[in-house]
């Protein structure tokens, strides 16, 4: 059974795909091709046509299986045209195969020397092609691996092992910040995670604000306050919650605070729950001044992944943390306001009072 996995199975799951298709990638190319339901078409991942909505789409080995499946050729990328693999994509697919594979992770001379690429080319290609550095590829699988076992009730001590640990303290150096809670709180679905929340009226309509331990998880705004704590509860499906803790009233009031006054800053801890790469967006949000704006485009170049515009765009529609992680001053290319998960008119409401706290100061 084996025999028959084809290299980029190894480096493409779903979700590695659907980021292909995000970035356009190029290096993608040979190593897949998928099918949009609503057309019938099959492309490659770098395809210039337009991105689709992601539950339209199924990926396929190549092109033959797409068209068994009923997709027809696209005519823009061409995919049926001879010469589209990239040699690359077995190399590091392989790389990505010894990763998983080994019980402990291979030194970066070792996968370059077994690819027969010098360390800084391999290293090089390798964050092009995935996003993360080797070590990072290998952290993540061991964190995979972690999750699978805890679910299945492992103890943690066979878990970590298993997962290929050198020790259990290397396990918890790294576990709160990957999986967000204590390994046993997540084996548990989060359960005995205490949430503190509180619901409030303001200029923006009904804003809830939620912290675990260790800080602010979500400050989300919507028309309907029970709309809002379902949302939460779904997030946080095992979780215990506390509503209207007096000791949380202060925490409350400072970010009613912050969405009167958006230039200010928040000077409490943020529990972000994210990818590295979401991470690294989030940061780069908080460092662009109140009452400015920058493009998605922009915003790519600040992070240096200039040709991840939609993934960057994708990683700011996913914050949770509203005006605090400030994705509202993120725009189009133009100057036009692009989507914002809490309302483009509430986005331009907070842009205006930003603005004009800003230009009072000034005054």
């Amino acid at each position: 059974m084996s025999s028959d996995k084809k290299p980029q199975d190894a480096l493409y799951d779903e979700q590695s795909r659907w980021n292909a298709l995000v970035r356009r990638d190029r290096l993608a190319a040979g190593a897949f091709v998928y099918g949009v339901v609503t057309t019938g078409v099959y492309c490659l991942p770098d395809c210039p046509s337009r991105l689709p909505r992601r539950e339209n789409v199924r990926y396929f080995a190549g092109c033959e299986e797409a068209e068994r499946a009923g997709f027809r050729p696209c005519r823009r990328c061409n995919p049926s045209s001879p010469g589209k693999r990239d040699p690359r994509i077995d190399a590091i697919a392989e790389a990505c195969r010894t990763i998983e594979s080994a019980d402990r992770m291979p030194t970066l001379k070792e996968l370059a020397d077994a690819v027969g690429m010098s360390r800084f080319h391999f290293h090089k290609m390798f964050k092009k092609m995935l996003g993360v550095t080797p070590a990072q590829f290998a952290r993540e699988k061991r964190m995979e691996r972690i999750r699978k076992q805890l679910r299945e009730k492992a103890t943690i001590t066979d878990a970590v092992y298993g997962a290929g640990f050198a020790s259990g303290s290397r396990f918890y150096e790294n576990a709160s910040g990957k999986l967000g809670m204590k390994p046993a709180q997540y084996r548990n679905g989060g359960e005995n995670m205490l949430i503190r929340l509180a619901v409030a009226e303001c200029y923006l309509g009904w804003v809830l604000v939620a912290a675990t331990e260790k800080g602010i998880c979500a400050i989300e705004i919507g028309d309907d306050p029970d709309t809002l704590r379902e949302r939460l509860r779904q997030r946080f499906s095992r979780a215990e919650f506390l509503e209207n803790d007096p000791g949380f009233a202060e925490i409350v009031n400072r970010v009613l605070a912050l969405l009167e006054s958006p230039g200010d800053e928040l000077d409490l801890p943020l529990d972000i729950q994210g990818t590295a790469f979401q991470r690294r967006v989030w940061e780069a949000l908080r460092e662009i001044p109140a009452g400015s704006t920058v493009s998605y485009t922009e915003l790519a170049h600040r992070i240096g992944r200039p040709e991840a515009v939609r993934a960057v765009a994708t990683a700011v529609a996913a914050n949770k943390i509203a005006v605090a992680v400030p994705c509202h001053r993120v725009v189009r290319l133009d100057g036009n306001l692009a989507g914002y998960r809490w309302g483009i008119e509430r986005k331009k409401k907070i842009l205006e009072q930003e603005q004009s706290g800003r230009d009072g100061g000034e005054g």
